[in-house]
């Protein structure tokens, strides 16, 4: 049973990382397409490798395992949208000074 419940948050945790990865990444390709030569290459790079990632460790825990195969996967997606909430809070959050200089950098 404490093996269960560990199990089961380690899932969570997971869940956690992967919508860090995806979102906090999101968020740094946004900051740096301001300043790049080739946007459409940071975009398109970094879609792909914050999906492939996420897609990798979604499978890889709903593959751990043959039984409870949903409630992880349910564990996982959870704590992927508390990530995304917890990143947009932080980011939000931000002296607007910040956000305000990325949107006139990129004005004509």
């Amino acid at each position: 049973m404490k093996s269960e419940v560990l199990n089961l948050l380690l899932v969570f945790i997971s869940g956690l990382g992967l919508g860090t990865t995806f979102f906090y990444g999101l968020w740094w390709t946004v900051k740096r397409i301001k300043t790049s030569k080739a946007p459409a290459l940071w975009i398109l790079g970094s879609a792909l490798s914050r999906t492939s990632i996420t897609l990798a460790g979604f499978y890889y825990v709903f593959s751990f395992s043959s039984e409870g195969q949903l409630a992880r996967l349910l564990l996982c997606l959870l704590g992927f949208l508390v990530a995304r909430f917890t990143i947009t809070k932080i980011i939000r959050a931000q002296p607007k000074s910040i956000l305000l200089d990325i949107e006139v950098n990129r004005a004509p």
